[in-house]
């Protein structure tokens, strides 16, 4: 975990304006964290922190790609990445657990902000539910790996054919049909 060191903003030495830092995201980023979706990519997220007398408004701006598995051919393919999220960081002096998902609390005592969960959170949300490589521009599913789940979904269509089914199922269908 010594790597994720290098994702902290040391917040308390800077002036209250405008100010920009560039992070690179790579495999070695995805290897710290040991259930991600995502195991390899090469991004580069740059956070715009805002810094004000009693929070930080912080926007993150994340592009690279990802390695994804297909869901279909099992083939691995880059997936484009493109994210702008926002976080707002404010200091109390209180226990205060209200902690959304926009919103940090942090205590007025702390001086730095560690932003690899969050980069981590804005990434694994960025993978699609259902990842095919058809989806991506030129790219095409392994035409092998169909053939062979085409292969298999007929064999096991025509087992089924072949297997007699019990009369006593036939007269349950027709009162599940009423």
């Amino acid at each position: 975990m010594k790597y994720l060191k290098k994702y902290r903003i040391p917040f308390s030495g800077l002036t209250t304006g405008k100010h920009s830092f560039d992070f690179d995201v790579d495999d070695q980023f995805f290897a710290c964290y040991e259930h991600s979706l995502v195991k390899q990519g090469k991004l580069l997220a740059t956070v715009y922190l805002q810094k004000q007398e009693n929070m930080l408004i912080t926007n993150f701006d994340i592009q690279g790609e990802i390695l994804l598995t297909c869901d279909t051919c099992l083939s691995d393919f880059h997936s484009p990445v493109e994210i702008k999220e926002r976080a707002l960081v404010k200091f109390t002096d209180e226990d205060w657990t209200n902690e959304t998902d926009e919103v940090i609390v942090l205590s007025k005592k702390d001086y730095e902000l560690d932003i690899a969960p969050l980069l981590y959170e804005y990434i694994n949300l960025a993978v699609p539910a259902f990842a095919k490589c058809s989806l991506q521009g030129g790219l095409e599913c392994d035409p092998e790996m169909l053939s062979m789940i085409q292969q298999e979904q007929e064999d096991d269509s025509s087992t089924e054919e072949k297997e007699q089914i019990d009369p006593r199922w036939d007269a349950l269908k027709k009162i599940k049909n009423n």
